[in-house]
């Protein structure tokens, strides 16, 4: 890849479920690796978020009950989930075709381990991820890199952008 590229947007705009379809096109023709969160809900209600590793690992990353001094609203983050499940999914990707890490936001960034192991996986220049909308003194210093490419997920682009991107990243 010439960049990474980071999709970046509103919370619920699509912007994991972009990744997940890119992953499902792609695992065929790229050696892929790397993780992707998702929503945990009760009863159609939010209740925290789960960590799942594309060779099937998975971990709470943050939940309403959750006890942690690490908080993002409403919910605790486990600290230990980011330093076990994903900074290790990020490492042992450094030698794949590509390398998912969906997402650098609030609650990953707790973490020196894993901004560590997110500005190793850049250096190889084969990221494709997610990354937070709002401002952030990492995410910003990592949204300004020459070797960084920031598309903006909205309603119009969503449903289109799978493809385009495929073209940039198939060699």
């Amino acid at each position: 890849m010439k960049y990474n590229l980071l999709l970046t947007g509103k919370p619920g705009i699509g912007k994991t479920t972009i990744i997940i379809r890119l992953v499902e096109i792609l695992k065929d023709k790229l050696r892929i690796g790397g993780f992707y969160t998702y929503e945990l809900r009760k009863n159609n209600i939010r209740t925290g978020f789960m960590i799942r590793t594309l060779d099937g690992k998975e971990a709470l990353l943050a939940s309403k009950s959750f006890k942690s001094n690490y908080k993002v609203g409403k919910y605790s983050v486990n600290i230990k989930a980011i330093d076990n499940v994903m900074v290790p999914s990020i490492l042992e990707s450094l030698e794949k075709d590509l390398i998912i890490i969906d997402e650098i936001g609030k609650m990953e960034l707790f973490s020196e381990n894993f901004k560590t192991a997110v500005l190793k996986a850049l250096a190889k220049r084969k990221v494709l991820g997610t990354i937070m909308l709002k401002s952030n003194e990492f995410a910003s210093k990592i949204k300004a890199r020459n070797d960084v490419k920031v598309i903006l997920v909205n309603e119009k682009n969503r449903d289109s952008l799978a493809e385009e991107i495929i073209k940039e990243i198939s060699p």
